[in-house]
């Protein structure tokens, strides 16, 4: 029966609990709230006395007004919500910061962002009872950003540009991508293509044409075009021929790097701004009968756990530690301390999808 009904039962209260056994109000808060108050004898007298008047505890919502804390902590997540459990990489920094903050007693909420022409993407931020956000790559300059700024809350910032006063965790995203590059110039390869992550919100990809400046947008695909750009910059005839995928999926990877290899025949390496772009542009490389790495060599970035079996060249960062940095961060900030942020290291992995370019025909 509904709770609104007016034929329901009237809601057990605490008080009327304490009435019923002979104890204070006190006395039964303290078998819910701080049972070390207590015997385990009156303990359990209580709770099982407490079940059979129909009293389940007390009122999450009302505990959390009193202490001035919900127990949960926002991630803002600036994508679709099944994206999370699709994307490797999401999920494995998700689960570093859940482990994290729940050693703390804090659960975390993830707060995906509406997409749509008539979608209010700062909506889950407005609404959201929260302690906390933790802010996952979302675009810098967005209304969804200064939503959660607005709010006033600890913030932690994740590959994001870094905002004054905030605290910010991200990775060497232009430092790995300038190495990814590099490594291929050393093998010979001249002529690159670029399956490139969105580079700015409401894309449907495409080519992106040379020379194009890349203000705001999101950051770790802004920084990692810029290392490929920044590594091509001082060497003798190389170019660069990029493509910017809608969404992070192997079968956008494979469209798109299928698109490079037919527009530019005469490419002879691809880099890939994730593995799952990679698995992708691996699957367009034998569909077109291009071998890896003997027509075609690949590098994806993330180094994500499935990444070793492909054998994938490939950037590493460090996901787990990032999430653990973060969620650090933030328990930090709600106990008043001062917070670590900082930018940790990347390093380029060395597998079987890189080689020699091949000897023109």
């Amino acid at each position: 029966m509904s709770p609104a009904s007016p034929d329901a039962p009237p809601r057990v209260t605490l008080r009327e609990v304490a009435r019923m056994l002979g104890v204070s109000v006190a006395t039964v808060s303290n078998a819910y709230n701080r049972p070390d108050q207590l015997s385990a004898e009156l303990r359990g007298r209580i709770l099982e006395q407490a079940q059979a008047l129909g009293y389940h505890g007390p009122d999450p919502l009302a505990r959390s007004l009193r202490r001035g804390r919900t127990g949960v902590l926002g991630v803002v997540y600036d994508a679709p919500l099944d994206y999370a459990f699709a994307d490797p990489a999401a999920a494995l920094f998700l689960g570093s910061v859940a482990r994290t903050v729940q050693a703390e007693g804090f659960s975390a909420l993830l707060l995906a962002s509406p997409h749509g022409p008539a979608a209010d993407p700062t909506l889950p931020v407005r609404g959201a009872s929260v302690d906390g956000f933790i802010v996952y790559c979302a675009a810098g300059g967005t209304p969804l950003l200064r939503a959660v700024l607005d709010r006033r809350l600890p913030t932690v910032l994740v590959d994001q540009d870094p905002q004054p006063g905030v605290t910010s965790v991200g990775i060497d995203d232009l430092g790995g991508a300038q190495a990814a590059a590099a490594h291929l110039l050393a093998l010979g390869h001249r002529h690159l293509g670029a399956v490139c992550l969105s580079l700015t919100p409401g894309t449907a990809g495409g080519p992106v044409l040379a020379g194009t400046p890349l203000p705001g947008g999101y950051r770790p695909s802004v920084q990692r075009l810029a290392g490929y750009r920044a590594a091509l910059a001082g060497a003798e005839g190389a170019a660069l021929h990029a493509r910017e995928t809608g969404q992070n999926t192997p079968d956008e990877g494979e469209a798109h790097a299928q698109a490079l290899l037919q527009a530019h025949p005469e490419i002879t390496a691809l880099l890939c701004m994730s593995d799952v772009l990679a698995q992708g542009a691996l699957r367009a490389a034998a569909a077109l009968g291009r071998r890896v790495p003997e027509d075609l060599s690949v590098i994806g970035y993330d180094d994500v756990p499935s990444s070793p079996a492909l054998n994938l060249t490939t950037v590493w960062q460090p996901t787990a530690e990032k999430g653990q940095r973060v969620g650090e961060a933030m328990l930090a900030l709600l106990r008043g301390e001062a917070a670590q942020g900082g930018t940790l290291p990347t390093r380029l992995t060395l597998r079987g999808t890189t080689a020699p370019a091949p000897a023109l025909p």
